[in-house]
């Protein structure tokens, strides 16, 4: 492994390609270091006979502003600006349309309640009204969005991203985990299944150190999930404890997604959308046959998706399974057949979803987005101040840690190469 480069990037995410295509773009020598066997972290797309599924994210939210569109259409994939399938109802669905709109208001309300909450308790399970019929619809959709239960949201780091949102939600069929792993420039050096042990800092910058030895650089930045950044994996420089202790007050929460193949004709019309019991806060939401393939793609969060961490895969296809009969009647139970799931929170390199804030623990994120001593530098979706949970909020956080880490690099070349906190 070769021993000098410009800047070393652990993770190779949507933040750690996005720090390397800036630093490329300033003609820096690159060297991405990643955990596993492949790049793209928790955007990946999976083909399973000629569907390109997204395990992880999927979403182009925020479309209108939202970095990876302009990238995608110049490196030549299609985006498909069209609405989403949750915006498209399943017609074959009877459902009392009062109780659906009644659990709609009823998430409405507690949106609505929220910004009080933020100024007091910030826990944003207090915006749930006490003994609300709906309240296990409210739990199901917060899950979705946060990955946890209302008890554990911070109203105001909610609240942050839901204002900043455009509501445009954009895809990419080819696959958003296939753009973000195809986006690394070809001029960064990349290790794939290479994971860090350990950071130190050096006179001139860092040394990394791996299981195939110890690389040098003048900074470095740390991409990696908030759970990966808490615990002991990676060992970081003395000092750093309040990083650590900002990762830990933005946990992971719990995502998943259950994949089942349409083996012959059903009643499932291609590019709509079904959700589960409104009553159930495990609930999974349904997009059926997207882009006309024969699938249907459930995803699980929070209550949802411990389903599949705390029982296993065959426990979220009997679950997910058992909705979808009683959405549609006993005659598709033959019609389906699991596919694929996915198991986020048991990857060690990952450890779960996407952050969410605990309570009165908003500030958290800009904590761990300070650089530490000018040398190591941290990215994530976790540090983004509106934009966490995303892909393109991933990616903007790299681009802000890798002109951060050009300031530095000019900085200490105008002083001659001596360190600029030691010359001040």
């Amino acid at each position: 492994m070769a021993s000098e480069f410009d800047v070393i990037i652990v993770g190779g995410g949507a933040a750690g390609i996005g720090a390397a295509r800036q630093l490329a773009a300033h003609g820096k020598a690159v060297l991405l270091l990643e955990a596993s066997s492949r790049l793209g972290g928790r955007a990946f797309t999976q083909d399973f006979g000629g569907y390109p599924l997204d395990l992880g994210c999927e979403w182009l939210h925020s479309g209108d502003r939202n970095a990876w569109v302009g990238i995608a259409e110049a490196s030549g994939f299609t985006v498909d600006r069209s609405d989403p399938p949750w915006t498209k109802a399943h017609p074959g669905i009877v459902q009392d349309e009062d109780e659906r709109e009644a659990a709609q208001r009823a998430f409405q309300d507690w949106n609505e309640r929220l910004p009080h909450v933020a100024r007091g308790s910030d826990r944003a399970s207090d915006a749930l009204e006490p003994g609300g019929v709906w309240n296990a619809y409210v739990r199901a959709i917060a899950g979705f969005m946060s990955g946890v239960a209302p008890e554990e949201i911070s109203a105001s780091d909610y609240l942050a991203y839901d204002t900043a949102s455009t509501g445009r939600n954009w895809n990419v069929p080819l696959g958003y985990g296939t753009l973000v792993a195809a986006s690394l420039p070809s001029t960064v050096t990349l290790r794939l299944a290479t994971p860090v042990e350990r950071i130190d800092l050096t006179a001139d910058g860092v040394a990394v150190s791996t299981r195939a030895g110890t690389v040098r650089a003048g900074a470095a930045i740390l991409t990696v999930s908030t759970a990966v950044l808490g615990g002991d994996a990676i060992r970081l420089p003395s000092g750093t404890e309040p990083w650590r202790e900002a990762a830990a007050a933005l946990p992971l929460g719990y995502n998943e997604k259950v994949f089942l193949e349409i083996g012959r004709d059903a009643a499932f019309e291609p590019d709509a959308h079904a959700y589960g019991n409104l009553r159930d806060p495990r609930s999974a939401s349904y997009s059926i046959r997207p882009n006309g393939w024969p699938i249907i793609e459930a995803f699980l969060g929070s209550d949802g998706a411990r389903i599949l961490k705390e029982e296993g895969p065959a426990a979220g296809f009997a679950y997910v399974s058992a909705q979808l009969v009683a959405l549609f009647g006993t005659t598709v139970a033959s019609a389906i057949r699991p596919l694929a799931a996915t198991s986020w929170s048991l990857m060690a390199s990952i450890g779960g979803a996407y952050s969410c804030a605990l309570p009165g623990r908003s500030q958290a994120r800009a904590r761990l987005a300070r650089p530490f001593e000018d040398r190591l530098f941290f990215a994530g979706e976790a540090t983004h101040p509106l934009d966490f949970t995303t892909a393109h909020g991933a990616h903007d956080s790299g681009q802000r840690a890798a002109d951060e880490v050009l300031a530095s690099l000019r900085d200490r070349h105008r002083l001659g190469g001596r360190d600029p906190l030691a010359a001040a």
